[in-house]
């Protein structure tokens, strides 16, 4: 960290539809706890929601969405710079300067670029390249902390390799940013399988009253009889209300799914009370969000000012390390 600069963390989230359980107990939480412990940059990630989203009311609504899901569940943005990627259009020219430093064979060697082919996503240019911008969106604000499910791993890697290679080309610019695993990156859905919205096993965040009831008591289950003793280390339903719960009240459903005699139904009861008790206040400060669509939008605006603020500091030393004159326009 050079010039006494302050700890920097960056993340972003795709506006890639409603927030689940998996999203908030993965990502969220600890991205709106993190602002008290260094300065965070969040964005909605817009440019890469491109690679998939192609309608634009679509990519309009939910980058909107995000930006209001956020905001409800408690980030501030007067501690957190809180901003849309396409905001700071000064990231799209510093991915073009790194792909110039950037190996094919890093880029090839991606694998979520592979997984996403095989779901049947379009192999395009942008969906290659996504690990540059995303180096770009990470080292325009020159980052030291990212933090990032496993499957993200690859990407902070590939990034300290650009990195490293414009350092050693051009200047010292950028610092080696590092990862910081999510502590519960690995929250399992309604089937037993990880929680993810390609897998429709989700629990939105903001769901209430009956639909959020009728998926939580459709989350999978063994046909272990009410009467006999059940293994809580085996039950989603469990792991589920675990999140939520102390340990004296893990403890407690424990011991009775161990002694028999509580069916499933009794443990989906409790984790939807909890469910409720949790997000229901936050659910209320959604309601009013939609209502003040002012409010949202200066909020990611001041956000990109303060980001693209930073992102010129940066580019002005890039472009002059690369050869390239000071802008003639602004």
């Amino acid at each position: 960290m050079s010039n006494g600069q302050r700890k920097r963390i960056l993340s972003g989230v795709q506006p890639s539809g409603k927030l689940h359980l998996g999203n908030y107990f993965g990502a969220v939480r600890q991205h709106i706890a993190l602002r008290d412990e260094a300065e965070c940059f969040y964005f909605i990630a817009d440019y890469h929601a491109l690679t998939t989203i192609q309608d634009p009311k679509v990519l309009n609504e939910r980058t909107r969405d995000v930006a209001i899901d956020y905001l409800a569940l408690g980030l501030d943005p007067q501690k957190a710079v809180f901003f849309r990627q396409s905001d700071v259009p000064e990231v799209t020219e510093l991915s073009w300067i790194f792909s110039t430093v950037t190996n094919m064979g890093l880029l090839e060697r991606a694998v979520s670029f592979k997984e996403k082919i095989e779901k049947g996503i379009e192999a395009s240019v942008g969906l290659f390249t996504y690990p540059v911008l995303m180096a770009a969106d990470i080292l325009i604000y020159r980052s030291h902390l990212v933090p990032v499910g496993k499957d993200q791993v690859q990407h902070i890697e590939m990034t300290q390799d650009i990195a490293g290679k414009f350092n050693l080309a051009f200047a010292d610019i950028f610092p080696i940013p590092n990862y910081r695993l999510d502590k519960e990156s690995k929250v399992l859905g309604t089937d037993g399988q990880k929680m993810s919205k390609s897998y429709g096993n989700t629990i939105d965040i903001f769901a209430e009253g009956k639909p959020l009831k009728k998926t939580v008591m459709s989350i999978v289950t063994d046909s272990t009889p009410v009467a006999d003793p059940k293994d809580p280390g085996k039950c989603n339903v469990f792991g589920l209300y675990s999140l939520f719960a102390s340990e004296e009240e893990k403890a407690a459903l424990a011991a009775r799914y161990r002694a028999g005699g509580m069916g499933y139904g009794d443990a989906k009861a409790m984790l939807l009370e909890k469910i409720d008790t949790h997000f229901g206040p936050f659910r209320e400060k959604r309601k009013k969000l939609v209502q003040d669509a002012g409010y949202v939008e200066d909020v990611l605006k001041q956000g990109a000012q303060r980001a693209r603020a930073e992102a010129r500091k940066t580019m002005e030393v890039v472009r002059q390390a690369v050869g390239m004159a000071p802008r003639s326009v602004g």
